[in-house]
Protein backbone atom coordinates (compact mmCIF):
# COMPACT_ATOMS: atom_id res chain seq x y z
CA UNK A 1 0.00 0.00 0.00
CA UNK A 2 1.41 3.53 -0.56
CA UNK A 3 1.58 5.41 2.22
CA UNK A 4 -0.19 9.40 2.48
CA UNK A 5 1.65 12.35 3.56
CA UNK A 6 0.79 15.55 4.38
CA UNK A 7 1.87 19.07 2.90
CA UNK A 8 0.42 22.45 4.61
CA UNK A 9 1.31 25.60 3.45
CA UNK A 10 0.27 28.95 2.28
CA UNK A 11 -0.30 30.70 -0.87
CA UNK A 12 -0.14 34.28 -1.62
CA UNK A 13 -1.51 35.74 -4.62
CA UNK A 14 1.08 37.85 -6.72
CA UNK A 15 -1.39 38.81 -10.03
CA UNK A 16 -5.02 38.28 -10.13
CA UNK A 17 -6.57 38.97 -13.30
CA UNK A 18 -10.27 38.78 -13.73
CA UNK A 19 -11.37 39.37 -17.60
CA UNK A 20 -15.82 39.03 -18.19
CA UNK A 21 -16.74 37.00 -20.73
CA UNK A 22 -20.46 37.47 -20.44
CA UNK A 23 -22.02 39.85 -18.09
CA UNK A 24 -25.91 39.55 -19.43
CA UNK A 25 -28.23 41.83 -17.25
CA UNK A 26 -29.94 38.26 -15.61
CA UNK A 27 -27.69 36.00 -13.81
CA UNK A 28 -24.06 35.44 -13.04
CA UNK A 29 -21.58 37.12 -14.85
CA UNK A 30 -18.88 34.62 -16.34
CA UNK A 31 -14.73 35.67 -16.06
CA UNK A 32 -11.78 34.02 -17.13
CA UNK A 33 -8.93 34.82 -14.37
CA UNK A 34 -5.67 34.89 -14.78
CA UNK A 35 -3.82 34.34 -11.36
CA UNK A 36 -0.16 33.84 -10.30
CA UNK A 37 0.75 32.89 -6.68
CA UNK A 38 3.62 31.38 -4.80
CA UNK A 39 3.22 28.81 -2.71
CA UNK A 40 5.66 28.41 0.92
CA UNK A 41 5.34 25.48 3.59
CA UNK A 42 5.53 22.32 2.64
CA UNK A 43 5.22 23.07 -1.10
CA UNK A 44 7.83 25.68 -2.22
CA UNK A 45 7.39 27.24 -5.35
CA UNK A 46 5.53 29.24 -7.97
CA UNK A 47 2.08 28.62 -9.56
CA UNK A 48 0.23 29.41 -12.67
CA UNK A 49 -3.48 29.37 -12.88
CA UNK A 50 -6.86 29.78 -14.89
CA UNK A 51 -9.77 29.87 -13.71
CA UNK A 52 -13.40 30.07 -15.13
CA UNK A 53 -15.81 31.68 -12.73
CA UNK A 54 -19.73 32.58 -12.22
CA UNK A 55 -20.27 35.32 -10.24
CA UNK A 56 -23.26 36.63 -8.50
CA UNK A 57 -23.79 40.32 -7.80
CA UNK A 58 -24.48 39.33 -4.05
CA UNK A 59 -20.52 38.50 -4.11
CA UNK A 60 -21.23 34.72 -4.17
CA UNK A 61 -19.28 32.63 -6.59
CA UNK A 62 -18.24 29.18 -8.15
CA UNK A 63 -15.00 28.74 -9.86
CA UNK A 64 -13.18 25.87 -11.88
CA UNK A 65 -9.69 26.50 -12.71
CA UNK A 66 -6.24 24.40 -13.78
CA UNK A 67 -3.05 25.89 -12.05
CA UNK A 68 0.44 23.88 -12.76
CA UNK A 69 2.77 24.33 -9.85
CA UNK A 70 6.74 24.45 -9.99
CA UNK A 71 8.75 23.84 -7.46
CA UNK A 72 9.47 21.80 -4.18
CA UNK A 73 7.45 18.89 -2.63
CA UNK A 74 8.48 16.16 -0.09
CA UNK A 75 11.96 17.23 -0.71
CA UNK A 76 11.44 16.38 -4.86
CA UNK A 77 12.00 19.26 -7.37
CA UNK A 78 9.75 19.14 -10.61
CA UNK A 79 6.07 20.41 -11.84
CA UNK A 80 2.25 19.19 -11.25
CA UNK A 81 -1.07 20.35 -12.43
CA UNK A 82 -3.76 20.95 -9.82
CA UNK A 83 -7.68 20.75 -10.97
CA UNK A 84 -9.36 23.12 -8.66
CA UNK A 85 -12.86 24.01 -7.86
CA UNK A 86 -14.79 25.77 -5.33
CA UNK A 87 -16.96 28.55 -4.05
CA UNK A 88 -17.16 32.06 -2.86
CA UNK A 89 -19.25 32.79 0.23
CA UNK A 90 -19.70 35.50 3.04
CA UNK A 91 -16.16 36.36 1.59
CA UNK A 92 -14.26 33.66 2.02
CA UNK A 93 -12.58 31.02 -0.59
CA UNK A 94 -13.07 26.97 -0.20
CA UNK A 95 -11.89 25.05 -2.77
CA UNK A 96 -10.71 21.47 -3.54
CA UNK A 97 -8.26 20.11 -5.62
CA UNK A 98 -6.65 17.18 -6.78
CA UNK A 99 -3.13 16.05 -8.62
CA UNK A 100 -3.93 15.58 -12.21
CA UNK A 101 -3.00 12.33 -12.73
CA UNK A 102 0.11 11.92 -15.12
CA UNK A 103 1.07 15.33 -14.83
CA UNK A 104 4.08 15.66 -12.33
CA UNK A 105 7.24 16.23 -13.98
CA UNK A 106 11.21 15.84 -12.67
CA UNK A 107 11.49 14.33 -9.42
CA UNK A 108 7.81 14.51 -8.91
CA UNK A 109 6.82 12.04 -12.11
CA UNK A 110 3.93 9.93 -10.41
CA UNK A 111 2.57 12.18 -8.31
CA UNK A 112 -0.77 11.89 -6.94
CA UNK A 113 -3.18 13.79 -4.15
CA UNK A 114 -6.15 15.69 -3.16
CA UNK A 115 -6.31 18.37 -0.68
CA UNK A 116 -7.93 21.97 -0.33
CA UNK A 117 -7.63 25.47 0.46
CA UNK A 118 -9.46 28.09 2.39
CA UNK A 119 -9.13 32.17 2.95
CA UNK A 120 -10.88 35.05 2.99
CA UNK A 121 -11.35 37.00 0.59
CA UNK A 122 -8.21 38.74 -0.59
CA UNK A 123 -5.88 36.96 1.67
CA UNK A 124 -3.52 34.27 1.69
CA UNK A 125 -4.40 30.35 1.34
CA UNK A 126 -4.07 28.26 3.47
CA UNK A 127 -3.34 24.48 1.45
CA UNK A 128 -3.16 21.53 2.10
CA UNK A 129 -2.39 18.14 -0.04
CA UNK A 130 -2.63 14.69 0.93
CA UNK A 131 -0.15 13.13 -1.28
CA UNK A 132 1.56 9.71 -2.72
CA UNK A 133 3.82 8.49 -5.70
CA UNK A 134 2.01 5.82 -7.61
CA UNK A 135 5.44 3.20 -8.90
CA UNK A 136 6.38 3.93 -12.54
CA UNK A 137 4.39 1.17 -14.21
CA UNK A 138 1.15 2.30 -12.62
CA UNK A 139 1.32 5.86 -12.93
CA UNK A 140 -0.81 7.38 -15.98
CA UNK A 141 1.97 8.44 -18.10
CA UNK A 142 4.63 8.16 -15.84
CA UNK A 143 6.06 4.78 -17.27
CA UNK A 144 9.61 4.94 -18.03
Amino acid sequence: MTETERADGTITVRSYQPLPYEQPDDGPALFRIHVEETFSGDIEGDGVAEFLQAAHPDGTASFVGVERVTGRLAGREGTFLLQDSGTVAGGVVNGEWFVVPGSGTGELTGLRGTGGLRANLGEGAAIHLDHWFERPDTALGGGS
